[in-house]
């Protein structure tokens, strides 16, 4: 059953909501507004690895890491 992310035609808002079935989406209403003309946007999502690449602090997440210490993101 997947997550997906919707955007409201009326009032612009995004949201993400579980669809279980085709019947789900037909009903599906924004919970700001209750538009009932929302859009599916792609979604961006965050992967967590356990690669020696990502702890080892060189082209990690933002300028700093390229140091190998970086005090934003931890790298």
């Amino acid at each position: 059953m997947p997550i997906y992310e919707y955007k409201c035609a009326k009032c612009s808002g995004v949201f993400e909501i579980l669809v279980r079935s085709a019947a789900d989406e037909k009903l599906l209403k924004c919970p700001r507004c209750g538009g009932k003309k929302c859009q599916k946007v792609f979604s961006v999502f965050a992967a967590q690895g356990t690669s020696s690449k990502a702890s080892s602090g060189g082209g990690g997440s933002c300028a700093g890491c390229h140091s190998g210490h970086c005090s934003h993101c931890g790298h």
